[in-house]
């Protein structure tokens, strides 16, 4: 049987009666319904005036409707889920900037996106729960875009199944189409690594609006008949909660979700026990090697690191799970798509030497839409540039050094702030780090960190800083460290090094 190319095909697997989503509180929704529900949206988004490549944002909050809500729009149109806590300018941007067909938000939900839409001009379509049926189920009224879509029925594998902008930290974000077939391969990808079956059962906690709850959290292990039981969000509080009520068999998360559910870990051991975990997962930034292993004590449960980007569909390395090797710290081999070490030339580096990482297949973009500079910044030779520094190792074993764009330039002298994170993070009283680059009148850089303390922990900027000197030279040694109660973090709960020093008010 050849490999599923569209989503109507990747989704038709899951045995009718199984379970496909949950959430707290609710019955769960099988995957014959999930179908069912699936066909019913794409027809009525087509009376609504919206067909295939038509862009539909999605402004709802995390939960089983924007679950549901995100597999049917994307399996006939260009689904384009935002942030439901953008303002309303940055509404205004993101619609106008997607050409938006409509926007579909919550019943009785206020969103600024609402006035952005009735400012362009784009119809809004209400979702209206329907909480007599299982998990995420819902009908969507409006009266559209005034004539149905030409172009309708389930999308094509070449089609766009998914717009999202990349996070433009630096600079105004880029669009990013992704197809039916990216879409496709890389739950694969996903759902290979991690040996999915109908017997698992994942507890979402990403946002839903993000690539990696969209396609790891949701796609691909519902598309390997699997259930996903979604939270209405991240809390640490209410974590083990769901996790009693759901019974997962495993859970992704970014590194700051993990760091806070372990400072509860303690007071909830019989849960955990009570609830074992095939495995963990982490992505989206770098984990602390340290928090990998008290993560992997605590569950008694693998922690599989993966790396992912936008541009790939989410993953593109993982480590592997038992009985192969995983390496604390690296992000393991490739996970799907051909991943390179290329210079600056454009060559391919042998093992073991530094340079950045290039990825080319099935899941990665074809290009930034409407953006010739960016496509042609960001290709080469048919490779796709990630902008990350790193190594691959004679085993196939890939480790992040750092992000390009993120490397603290300090008269001359290259310091990777991961370097740097890592050392601090063996102070016995630190839990959180994050290092960045502090604008500096004669050198251009210095190293600056921001520092969480461990609960009940003390220890002084001075303490920490003459901690690091005995580990590293010295300039590279922060000139300038904050010890805070929380690291402001970006949308998905990354901790985002790039604005940081003017954020906390260094710059």
């Amino acid at each position: 049987m050849s490999d599923p190319v569209t989503l109507q095909a990747l989704l038709s697997t899951g045995a009718d009666g199984a379970a496909a989503i949950g959430a707290p509180s609710r019955k769960s929704l099988a995957h014959g319904e999930l179908r069912a529900l699936i066909g019913r949206t794409v027809a009525r988004l087509n009376e609504l005036g919206a067909g295939r490549n038509d862009r539909v944002a999605i402004v709802l909050p995390n939960g089983p409707e924007m679950a549901a809500c995100f597999l049917a729009v994307a399996s006939g149109t260009a689904s384009a889920p935002l942030n439901p806590a953008y303002r309303q300018d940055e509404f205004e941007f993101y619609l106008g900037d997607l050409n938006a067909k409509l926007l579909i938000a919550m019943q009785g939900v206020d969103t600024p996106a609402r006035a952005a839409a009735a400012k362009l001009g784009v119809p809004i379509v209400e979702l209206v729960p329907d909480t007599t049926a299982g998990a995420g189920s819902f009908t969507l009224q409006g009266a559209g875009a005034g004539s149905a879509a030409a172009n309708g029925g389930f999308a094509q594998p070449d089609d766009v199944a998914m717009v999202l902008h990349t996070s433009g930290t630096t600079s105004r974000p880029k669009i990013v189409p992704l197809s039916q077939k990216n879409l496709c391969a890389s739950a694969r990808n996903i759902r290979g690594t991690l040996a999915f079956t109908a017997k698992d059962r994942g507890l979402n906690i990403m946002p839903l609006f993000h690539i990696h709850g969209l396609i790891a959290g949701v796609l691909a292990p519902i598309s390997a008949g699997s259930e996903v039981f979604c939270s209405p969000g991240f809390d640490a509080l209410k974590f083990f909660g769901w996790m009693d009520e759901c019974h997962p068999t495993w859970y992704t998360a970014v590194p700051t979700m993990h760091q806070a559910i372990l400072t509860r870990a303690g007071r909830n051991k019989e849960i955990i026990a009570k609830n074992p975990l095939r495995f963990l997962r982490s992505s989206s930034s770098s984990i602390p090697p340290q928090v990998i292993t008290e993560l992997e004590a605590v569950f008694g449960a693998p922690l599989i690191e993966a790396y992912g980007m936008t541009e790939a569909t989410h993953q593109m390395a993982s480590n592997p799970l038992p009985p192969a090797t995983r390496k604390p710290g690296s992000v393991g081999l490739p996970g799907g798509p051909e991943v390179e070490i290329m210079d600056e030339a454009g060559n391919i580096l042998p093992a073991n030497t530094v340079g950045e990482i290039v990825i080319r297949g099935a899941n990665v973009t074809v290009g930034y839409e409407n953006n010739p500079k960016a496509n042609a910044e960001g290709f080469t030779n048919g490779w796709f540039r990630t902008g990350d520094q790193g190594v691959k190792d004679s085993e196939g074993y890939i480790s992040l050094t750092g992000r390009l764009k993120e490397i603290i330039n300090r008269g001359g002298e290259k310091i990777s702030p991961r370097e740097i994170d890592e050392v601090i993070m063996d102070h016995p009283a630190v839990a959180q780090v994050v290092c960045f680059a502090v604008p500096h009148p004669k050198l251009g850089e210095e190293v600056g960190a921001a520092v969480v303390l461990k609960e009940g922990a003390s220890a002084t900027e001075k303490d920490i800083q003459a901690f690091v000197a005995t580990r590293v030279a010295d300039f590279k040694v922060p000139k300038k460290l904050l010890i805070l109660p929380e690291i402001p973090k970006g949308a998905t709960g990354k901790l985002q090094r790039i604005g940081l020093a003017q954020k906390l008010g260094l710059a």
